[in-house]
Formats: C-alpha cells, sequence, structure tokens
C-alpha cells in the first residue's frame, strides 16, 4: 500500500484496487473508505507511521458498499474502535445482511472488470457489528462539517463527502481518473449509467477545487471545471 501526502491534512492510501483518504483535523482522524479484505491492518500501520494511534480514527466513512472500498472496514474498525458510516440504501449490504445486487455492465467494461477481480483478495470481510447510517444532507463532524450527498447509479447508496470549508470533494466511485492519462472519466461497473451521470452534474455544481475519486489520482485544483466537462449538453 502506497501513502501519499496530497494536502497538509489528507493522505492518500493506494491499494492494489482502489484506494482509501485519512483527513485529519489536529489529533482527530477520519478515513473515506477502507480498501479491501485484508486492508485493516495496512491500514493501522500507515496510521501509526504517521504518527498518530489507530485508535485516533474516529469514523470510517464508506462511498458505498462494493468490497474494494467497504472490505476493510470490519477488521479496521475492530482495531482502532472507530464508527463505521454509510448511506442507509447502502448498509444492509455493509453490513453483510443481504448481497449487494451486482452492477450492470456495459459490454466494454466486462474485460476490466474481470482484470480488476484478479487483484481482490479472497476471503469473506468481517462485517462491522454496528453501522451508523447517514443520508443526504447530513453533515458530518470533520473538515469544518463534510455535508453527504446522495450520488446514486453507481450503487442506490452510494455518498460523495464535501467539505465546503476546505473546498475539498470525495467523490467514490460516481468519478474516476483515466489510468492512461488522469483525465477524470464518469465511474463504470454501475447500476444505472444514467443516473450516475445525473449525481456527475451534482456534484459539478458543488464548487469544489480539490476531487478525490475512488480510483486514479485526485484532481488538486479546478475541480469543479474538470466536474463540468463530464456533464452532458443536454444536463447542462
Amino acid at each position: 500500500m502506497d501513502v501519499i501526502e496530497l494536502l497538509p491534512r489528507l493522505h492518500l492510501l493506494r491499494f492494489p484496487v482502489g484506494q482509501a483518504y485519512l483527513w485529519r483535523d489536529g489529533e482527530e482522524l477520519t478515513l473515506i473508505d477502507a480498501g479491501t479484505i485484508g486492508s485493516g491492518r495496512p491500514v493501522a500501520d500507515a496510521v501509526t507511521a504517521l504518527g498518530h494511534a489507530p485508535r485516533e480514527v474516529r469514523r470510517v466513512v464508506l462511498t458505498h458498499f462494493h468490497e474494494d472500498h467497504a472490505g476493510g472496514a470490519g477488521e479496521f474498525a475492530a482495531l482502532s474502535g472507530a464508527e463505521v458510516l454509510a448511506h442507509h440504501l447502502d448498509a444492509p449490504f455493509v453490513r453483510g445482511e443481504l448481497p449487494g445486487p451486482p452492477p450492470r455492465f456495459e459490454d466494454w467494461e466486462r474485460p476490466l472488470h474481470a482484470a480488476a477481480a484478479r487483484h481482490l483478495p479472497p476471503g469473506t470481510p468481517v462485517p462491522p457489528s454496528s453501522v451508523t447510517e447517514v443520508t443526504d444532507g447530513d453533515v458530518l463532524g470533520f473538515g469544518g462539517g463534510a455535508h453527504v450527498v446522495h450520488v446514486p447509479g453507481h450503487t442506490d447508496g452510494s455518498i460523495a463527502l464535501y467539505l465546503p470549508a476546505r473546498g475539498v470533494l470525495f467523490t467514490g466511485d460516481t468519478v474516476a481518473a483515466a489510468p492512461a492519462d488522469g483525465t477524470p472519466v464518469p465511474g463504470v461497473f454501475n447500476l444505472d449509467r444514467d443516473r450516475l451521470l445525473a449525481s456527475v452534474g451534482r456534484l459539478a455544481d458543488l464548487g469544489a477545487e480539490v476531487a478525490c475519486f475512488g480510483h486514479g489520482a485526485p484532481v488538486l485544483s479546478g475541480a469543479t471545471a474538470a466536474l463540468r466537462a463530464l456533464v452532458p449538453e443536454s444536463s447542462r
């Protein structure tokens, strides 16, 4: 796992598939997404290497239920005591009460998904014993107030987190960066691509300066313009 400083308060934790983000408010930390199965201990070790105790991570906010984002949440919560938060529509899948619905693949997405799946570790995630459910419009206690933005399309309960006081947006898999050149692109492996594109439009209207994606390099300046470029002409 790579640990990359993006801003003085923000680090990127990059896994073989997907990534998470660690936000710092003084001695209190927030983890956005938790990586794949088995990522709990590496995340805890990364927190320690940055000079913090895992127990200083007060919350893990999951952008959606997919295993490359939520797989490590239970393990890390057990190690740190962190609260796990997820949108109420995805929470049953995070808790392991129900199997999550599979994506509706475009034909061209199938080989991409098969290639990514080869890098997912085997096993069954340990679900958090308790998941706090959030919904659109909630404001969480980090980053000067983190606004929960419901962005359905990738999953029904996908969320983004916007920190208006900092101009920082965490998009989850609603937006990604293309591996070839880092250009932002709409997310793939979705339940409903049309709803996802509508959600991209909502994110473009927030006015973010920095955008942190579920996959690929973040945009550290001019994020709003980059997001608006993804919105279909008919939706502008």
